[in-house]
Parts: structure tokens; sequence; C-alpha cells
């Protein structure tokens, strides 16, 4: 008798054990398929995705530092942030923006740029740009290499090609 006793006993508590772990079993499948249908109906978004385009230089005079400019795209849902530049061939790049004030220009470096979600951050001479110090020799038409660092997106690598002040090249 007391055999049969705690084989009915332990079949209990096998159904009860089996009955608490199902609760958070199908807590976890439902949570995993409503998870799966929000991102495929593209309610979830789309992380930052950064294309580059228009990457221009101006020819330096001499010796002098000199300026590039870039066009970046994001095609992404959500905002992603340039952080810094680098120019392998020269002395140093970093971001600087152009402040009138009383109707004087001066420079300002900024340490980072946002790139808004389907958006663009188009660089120009009047606003943000690329400050290059230490440039190589160049001559219009040669080609210089950047790499920009984005917070989300990685690092972009492209060829600036090198443009005469007041060309859009």
């Amino acid at each position: 008798m007391n055999a049969n006793v705690n084989a009915t006993g332990t079949n209990e508590n096998i159904g009860r054990i089996l009955r608490a772990a199902l609760v958070p079993v199908l807590a976890g499948a439902v949570a995993i398929g409503g998870l799966s249908v929000w991102t495929a109906s593209g309610a979830a978004g789309r992380p930052p995705s950064v294309t580059v385009e228009d990457a221009r230089v101006l020819l330096p005079f001499g010796t002098d530092d000199t300026a590039a400019f870039v066009k970046v795209r994001n095609n992404g849902d959500a905002d992603d942030e340039l952080v810094g530049v680098e120019v392998p061939t020269a002395g140093s790049a970093m971001l600087s923006r152009t402040v009138v004030k009383d109707g004087a220009g001066s420079m300002r470096m900024v340490p980072s740029a946002t790139v808004p979600a389907g958006g663009t951050l188009d660089m120009s001479p009047h606003a943000l740009d690329i400050m290059i110090t230490s440039p190589p020799r160049l001559a219009p038409g040669d080609r210089l290499p950047l790499t920009l660092r984005f917070r989300e997106s990685g690092t972009v690598q492209v060829e600036a090609v090198t443009v005469r002040p007041g060309n859009r090249g």
C-alpha cells in the first residue's frame, strides 16, 4: 500500500512541477511571437544606416590647412551621430562649425554631429565641415581617403575629390 501511495504522490508532484513550468514557457512563447509579429510588420523600426556621398576636399594653398565636406544620408528610423573623422595621410582631422558673429566668421571645433533619422547631414563651408591639418600635397582631381566614425553605424571609408575653392566638384 505504501508503494502505491508513494507512486501516486510522486505523480502528483510531477504534475504540479510540469504545470508550474508550463506558465513561464507559454509566457515566453507568447512574448517571442508578439515581438516577431511586431518586427515583421515594420513597427520596430530600422536602426540607423548611413551612406556617405559627394565627398570633396578644398585644394589647399601650399601647406595650409584645408577643409573637406561630405553628404551623409541616414536611411534608418533612428538618429545616428558622426563622432570622428580620420585622414590617414594628413596630420589630423576634426569636425568644425563656422560661426558668424557681428559679421565675422570663426571656426569652432565640435565633438560630434547628429545625422537625423530619415534625413541628411550636408556639410558646407558655411556650416559644418571637416578641418584637415597638414594635408598631403594635392592637385585638382586627386583623391584623399577619409574614415568617418559613427556611433551606431560604425566606420565608413570614402575618397574625397580635390576641388578648387568655390567649385562643388
